[in-house]
């Protein structure tokens, strides 16, 4: 059976398919255009769908590593941009990761219970909640180092493929962000 041709291709590819979807409308390049929805509408044909089967696959190797650990994956993000960085802004933390507020509060209160984080109030300005690693959250890095190594070595995709990969990956991510600025 052959490849499916993923619809973002034919977008990139072919002069009648030149659209581009800025979230609000619809901005056409070219004069008359032909737009075939059906074929558009097919799940081979979307781009969101290998992304998003792939994130969970990616994030479900996770699990059983960080399970034993007490975290989920979510925290374990948190935790990596805390190890790099500690002391920090939730607006960063949320900023790191791409989420927002309503999405992380509650992760962080979990996060606070099981003792790994503190929350305080900035001294400079009290509307803004600081996120601080407790003991326990920092020599929480040392149980976890060989996370990233157990992960990566169930992903069977050679090492330039994966580097391609997270290049692309970042590179869609950029993209994102700047159409929302």
């Amino acid at each position: 059976m052959p490849a499916p041709q993923i619809f973002l291709q034919k977008v990139l590819t072919n002069e009648k398919y030149l659209i581009k979807y800025n979230c609000t409308k619809y901005k056409i390049r070219e004069k008359t255009m032909s737009y075939d929805y059906k074929e558009a509408m097919k799940l081979d044909n979307q781009i969101c769908f290998p992304l998003y089967a792939a994130a969970r696959q990616v994030v479900n190797l996770y699990t059983p590593v960080l399970k034993p650990l007490g975290l989920t994956y979510t925290q374990y993000l948190v935790l990596l941009v805390l190890w790099e960085k500690d002391g920090i802004p939730v607006g960063e933390i949320c900023e790191r990761l791409m989420l927002d507020n309503g999405t992380l509060s509650p992760l962080l209160k979990k996060m606070q219970t099981a003792g790994f984080i503190e929350k305080k109030r900035s001294e400079k300005d009290d509307r803004v909640v600081v996120i601080t690693l407790t003991k326990e959250g920092r020599e929480l890095q040392e149980k976890a180092k060989d996370v990233p190594l157990r992960v990566i070595s169930c992903v069977d995709l050679p090492k330039e493929k994966a580097h391609q990969l997270y290049s692309l990956l970042r590179e869609l991510l950029d993209a994102q962000k700047k159409q929302e600025v």
